[in-house]
């Protein structure tokens, strides 16, 4: 019994010094998230989502975004690449094959479905289906990992690039790493050019345009908190904090055009991981494990309206994440909200008052 005991301490010592000399895939920086506000008032928990109708259950794959086009038709793009639409009949159809991962989606003025694709880069979609691509560098820096948009009544893309180090299949690296590897852009297709609005940004994720179009928000995923540019007035190219401390990870953001912005949070924050931000060298350690060692989410859904002065005005959750959970997107159309999700197998369409 000695031996065998003896033998089991042997293994784990080389175990752990296999794992300290192996190098990390991160270079870990420490950051100190601020204690997060206990949920109450408009953000107190609720089961409003659970009245959301679930389409297309089980027969499709992480529709991360949802659009919705002129006649009414709901379109998500899935892991494999493809971007499906739901027929009137109920039935899935395959709209497009990007042999990618689309991400962000939203429709222009002439049905074209303009699409973040994470590693396609910004791309247009006519409604035959035919692809073309926009754009996929700015400055010859490649973008790792296009991720959100909105489009002006001009006809201009604003869109992100969340990180230029880390892949979508890496993004787990980009939250330990804690470094601003994010860009916020902007795409004319009359004149083809890419310009670069802000980077340094803690993961770039969701864009949503103001009522007056006035200024654009984008997420930053991985500091809980959404970022205001403006791009008019006499703040026009400055930018400052529109809300801060979320209770969750911000994700896609949306605006219905009335001055209300719908935000899905893909989960409540983590104690541990806020726990293990301060500590590089334990980020670095993790990096290396395989990521089911890794904290994990809180199957939760939950979905945030603000106004455009950044209160919250009403949340929409599911706390057992049953019906909804991993919400990534919420889209405002016709009196209903299409959620979608980075990994469920369904959209959901909740009724708004």
């Amino acid at each position: 019994m000695k031996k065998v005991l003896l033998g089991i301490v042997v293994v784990l010592v080389v175990l752990v010094a296999v794992l300290l000399l192996q190098p990390a895939p991160i270079s870990a920086a420490a950051y100190s998230p601020p204690k997060p506000d206990e949920l109450m008032g408009n953000l107190a928990p609720n089961q409003l989502l659970k009245k959301a109708e679930l389409l297309a259950l089980g027969k499709i794959k992480g529709p991360e975004e949802v659009a919705v086009d002129n006649q009414g038709r709901v379109y998500g793009g899935t892991q494999d690449g493809k971007i499906m639409v739901l027929l009137d009949d109920g039935k899935l159809d395959v709209f497009a094959d990007t042999q990618g991962r689309p991400l962000g989606m939203k429709f222009d003025a002439e049905q074209n479905l303009i699409v973040a694709d994470a590693s396609k880069g910004l791309l247009s979609i006519d409604p035959q289906g035919k692809i073309s691509v926009l754009a996929t560098t700015h400055n010859e820096v490649p973008f790792k990992f296009t991720d959100a948009l909105d489009i002006s009544s001009q006809g201009i893309i604003y869109f992100t690039d969340a990180s230029d180090k880390f892949a979508q299949t890496e993004y787990l690296y980009d939250l330990l790493e804690a470094k601003p590897h994010g860009r916020l852009l902007s795409y004319n297709p009359k004149t083809r050019q890419t310009k670069l609005l802000l980077k340094d940004l803690y993961f770039a994720n969701g864009v949503a345009l103001s009522q007056q179009q006035d200024f654009v928000l984008v997420n930053e995923t991985y500091r809980y908190r959404i970022v205001r540019y403006w791009l008019k007035g006499p703040k026009a190219g400055t930018h400052d904090i529109f809300i801060d401390n979320l209770p969750g990870f911000p994700d896609n953001i949306t605006s219905n055009g009335k001055g209300t912005f719908w935000l899905a949070l893909f989960t409540v924050r983590n104690e541990l991981m806020d726990a293990l931000h301060p500590k590089p060298f334990l980020k670095e350690q993790m990096s290396k494990l395989p990521k089911v060692f890794w904290p994990q989410p809180e199957p939760y859904g939950l979905v945030v309206a603000l106004n455009e002065q950044a209160q919250v005005i009403q949340s929409l959750q599911d706390p057992t994440g049953e019906h909804l959970k991993d919400i990534t997107s919420a889209r405002e159309y016709h009196g209903y909200l299409y959620l979608g999700s980075l990994n469920n197998d369904r959209i959901g369409k909740y009724p708004l008052p």
